[in-house]
């Protein structure tokens, strides 16, 4: 006897799925930097050394004097012999007053009157010690120093980023299918 039978054959879909992954490509470029050192203000000023040597006393000790400090001397000297001379002739006088004391004062002042003191004379050409006068000031130094800041100028740059996107592409390899087939199978009683 024969019986009818179906034969189902299916086959599935397939599908292909192929991708690409996504990327990102990032570059920082180095910021724009500018650095300026200006340079420092320097002030130097200066007071020179001053050397004075005073000769004056050296010279009149040699006798090399100036006219006006000749002068001078001579004026004092003059006065002075003056006076000398007045306080020596009060004197004469009062003797010559009391000439009823004893003594002879006609004579004695007619012998002092006539005399010279004998003067001193020593070597002239040599100066005396300490009379060249030296006085030193030494030099003075200010130095002012003015620090100056450095100019710094940044300007950040911004990164710089490339994206590549990804994809996902889908196709369909193979195709579902179904077959029916009828088929008559003998069974056996």
């Amino acid at each position: 006897m024969q019986m009818p039978q179906i034969r189902l054959d299916s086959q599935f879909a397939k599908i292909g799925i192929q991708t690409t992954n996504a990327r990102t490509e990032t570059k920082q470029p180095q910021a724009d930097l500018s650095i300026q050192q200006p340079k420092a203000d320097l002030t130097i000023e200066t007071t020179p050394s001053k050397l004075t040597i005073d000769q004056t006393e050296a010279w009149a000790d040699m006798d090399l004097k100036h006219i006006s400090r000749r002068i001078a001397e001579a004026a004092q000297q003059g006065k002075q012999d003056l006076l000398e001379g007045i306080a020596r002739r009060a004197q004469q006088g009062d003797e010559l007053m009391k000439i009823e004391n004893n003594g002879n004062p006609l004579a004695e002042q007619a012998k002092t009157n006539s005399v010279n003191p004998m003067k001193e004379f020593n070597i002239g050409f040599i100066p005396s010690a300490g009379s060249v006068k030296i006085q030193f000031e030494p030099a003075k130094v200010n130095i002012d120093v003015k620090r100056n800041e450095p100019i710094i100028e940044s300007k950040p740059n911004k990164p710089i980023v490339d994206y590549y996107p990804g994809r996902v592409d889908i196709n369909l390899i193979q195709r579902n299918k179904l077959e029916i087939d009828f088929i008559n199978v003998d069974i056996k009683a």
